[in-house]
């Protein structure tokens, strides 16, 4: 009976094992989805960000303001040209009222944009761009910043009740200073970010997997804590890369899915 039973559980065993081999197989031979197939699939195409336009347009915009400003005060407010058609022009509005509706229009432009830029680098991060985020973090607030200042300037200027000449002397000094410092930062914002969009790089994370691929002497990786580094900015881009990884995760496994299930 042993004999029989062993004999017969042997037989069960041979035959499972065959069955499974035979699902393997069928496993192994069914339709495979391509190394090429995936790689296209998975592969994210680059996406430039639009905002070096909007700098370069704000850009304009600042020095026509001050342009038109300075015509205004020199004709207008100090009276060096015709008085009827500046109040013609300007509809019976003094001059220093249109240079300060014309500074609280700009204003609201530098705010439009600086909320656009914010927006397009914090896509661009959570596409995997997290250098170009960090890099242009500092950069983004500037101009906001400058005009913001020259705002504070002009109402203590307006506030102080100086005379006629005097305030329009300082009011154009102040715009002036605007105009040196925040169409440069807005000129080195657009250098940047057409260079970032002509290089058309890959995502951060794809660049360090390509040079310890193909680099032997390559360089350790930011995510990790060295000599030297600042323990809040290592945190910070652990933080980055980990949601950076978390939706690529799940941008790869949606298509995987949707592949598999076109095979």
């Amino acid at each position: 009976m042993e004999s029989k039973a062993r004999s017969l559980y042997g037989q069960a065993g041979t035959s499972a094992d065959m069955t499974c081999s035979l699902e393997e197989d069928a496993l192994v031979d069914g339709p495979l989805i391509s190394a090429d197939t995936l790689h296209s699939a998975i592969r994210r195409q680059f996406q430039t960000v639009p905002t070096h336009c909007h700098a370069a347009l704000l850009s304009l915009l600042h020095i026509v303001f001050v342009v038109l400003s300075m015509c205004v005060s020199v004709l207008c407010v100090l009276k060096c040209g015709q008085v009827e058609v500046c109040a013609r022009v300007l509809f019976n509005v003094s001059g220093d009222s249109v240079i300060v509706f014309g500074k609280v229009c700009l204003w609201v432009l530098v705010l439009v944009f600086t909320h656009c830029v914010q927006h397009h680098h914090s896509q661009a991060r959570r596409r995997g761009y997290l250098r170009f985020y960090r890099d242009m973090r500092g950069l983004d607030y500037v101009p906001l910043t400058v005009h913001s200042t020259g705002n504070v300037l002009l109402l203590v200027v307006l506030a102080a009740r100086l005379s006629t000449q005097v305030q329009s002397y300082m009011v154009l000094c102040i715009l002036g200073l605007e105009l040196l410092v925040g169409v440069p930062c807005l000129l080195y914002y657009t250098v940047k970010v057409r260079r970032f969009n002509r290089e058309r790089a890959a995502p951060d994370v794809s660049q360090e997997e390509y040079s310890h691929s193909y680099s032997v002497t390559s360089l350790p990786t930011e995510t990790g804590f060295r000599e030297g580094s600042s323990l809040e900015e290592v945190v910070e881009k652990q933080a980055d890369l980990i949601e950076y990884l978390k939706q690529h995760n799940t941008l790869l496994s949606k298509r995987l899915l949707n592949l598999t299930a076109q095979h």
